[in-house]
């Protein structure tokens, strides 16, 4: 009996060594994961319509960073990538439920096809277009920037810029009160800079000039670009004026806004 009772104890210890031993070793492999390096990858997507056509061929082409290396933040970072860029391409009232780069070209073909065949003898020359790339990337920020081109049919396209902010230790998206410790205190040294920059008079309504601020309020932009020499708030198309007016930019440098932010 007593020779079971010692077999069993030693069959019990050598078991909690190798499972204690395992534990170490995942913990040891997730903290690896942890500290490697965040680094990018281009990843090229392209298609063209297989419809019959001679010219102004439908096509997408989306270009973006694809992040490898630390985890969980390559994830997120890329999870995120692909769901704005699955909320740029796409026809009709909402964007298509797709799960990967092909399937929201494939979606975006299909929606061709369908429309050409309804209305067989209109040209429609579709276009998508994404261009992605790390524009900005420090110990505690990393901004991608999307610029996107969409034609479905019209008059004319629409192009614009969307600027994406990550902590680069957790992939997370930064909003405002993440990169400004006073936004209240930063969006209204903004407007004096705009209404500066586009010579409208403090005693005048933001939208006395012809601007669309909503609300008749200045607002920063959905857009807010790092970039070498100053925080860049990026107006698109439409935002605050018409298509014929285009975007507006207003360059603040680092210098003068320093008491503000957070992080650079």
């Amino acid at each position: 009996m007593k020779q079971y009772l010692a077999l069993f104890l030693a069959a019990f210890l050598l078991y909690g060594c190798q499972d204690e031993k395992k534990n170490q070793d995942d913990n040891e492999a997730i903290e690896n994961e942890a500290v490697k390096p965040l680094t990018f990858e281009t990843r090229y997507y392209k298609k063209t319509s297989d419809t019959d056509c001679k010219e102004n061929c439908p096509m997408v082409t989306i270009e973006v960073p694809e992040a490898e290396g630390r985890q969980p933040a390559a994830d997120s970072i890329n999870k995120r990538v692909f769901e704005v860029v699955r909320s740029i391409v796409y026809f009709g009232e909402k964007p298509y439920q797709a799960t990967s780069y092909d399937e929201i070209m494939n979606s975006f073909m299909k929606s061709y096809k369908e429309l050409k065949s309804d209305f067989p003898k209109e040209t429609l020359g579709w276009e998508g277009r994404i261009k992605g790339e790390v524009s900005y990337k420090t110990d505690s920020i990393i901004n991608i920037k999307l610029n996107n081109y969409m034609f479905t049919g019209g008059a004319h396209g629409y192009e614009g810029n969307r600027s994406l902010l990550f902590d680069p230790t957790t992939g997370h998206s930064l909003t405002h009160r993440d990169l400004f410790n006073d936004v209240k205190g930063f969006t209204d040294y903004a407007e004096k800079q705009f209404r500066k920059k586009f010579k409208i008079n403090e005693m005048q309504p933001i939208n006395g000039t012809g601007f669309l601020f909503e609300d008749e309020t200045f607002a920063l932009p959905d857009a807010i670009f790092f970039k070498k020499d100053g925080l860049l708030l990026y107006y698109n198309t439409y935002e605050i004026s018409s298509y014929a007016e285009g975007p507006k930019e207003l360059l603040l440098p680092y210098k003068d806004i320093k008491q503000y932010m957070k992080r650079m």
